[in-house]
């Protein structure tokens, strides 16, 4: 296997944005998965007219990526969410988050405010590890 290893979902329409962005939706290097922030964008790149929508469809798109290296929510070892205006944010996100990890052993977090995400208001990306066979 090569040092790292670019993963695309099966969906060929985000890989031309991904391209277009020069990165790689994921990379696997030895036991581990690397993933790119993944925004709110619909299939097209632009995003979700709501903060909740956004939210739904970021986890959406990274569990198509998750799922393209043979990943599920329980091999996420690391979340690192970007947020334009957590105060009133992380409320609405407490509870897709919930739902996608609802047990111990949580994965770690760290929730971060920033001023931009081009054109989107929360971004996520995640460490994971693959499983073996």
């Amino acid at each position: 296997m090569a040092q790292r290893d670019a993963i695309y979902p099966g969906n060929s329409a985000r890989h031309a944005l991904y391209d277009a962005h020069g990165y790689s939706p994921a990379v696997r290097s030895g036991d581990l998965l690397f993933v790119s922030g993944q925004v709110g964008s619909r299939e097209d790149g632009s995003p979700e007219d709501s903060y909740l929508g956004q939210v739904e469809r970021a986890f959406a798109n990274l569990e198509a990526v998750l799922q393209a290296a043979g990943c599920s929510f329980d091999d996420i070892i690391d979340v690192t969410t970007f947020h334009t205006d957590p105060e009133a944010q992380l409320p609405i996100l407490m509870p897709v988050k919930e739902r996608f990890f609802p047990e111990r052993p949580f994965p770690t977090w760290t929730a971060v405010g920033v001023t931009w995400l081009a054109g989107f208001d929360l971004e996520i990306k995640v460490i994971a590890r693959i499983p073996t066979a």
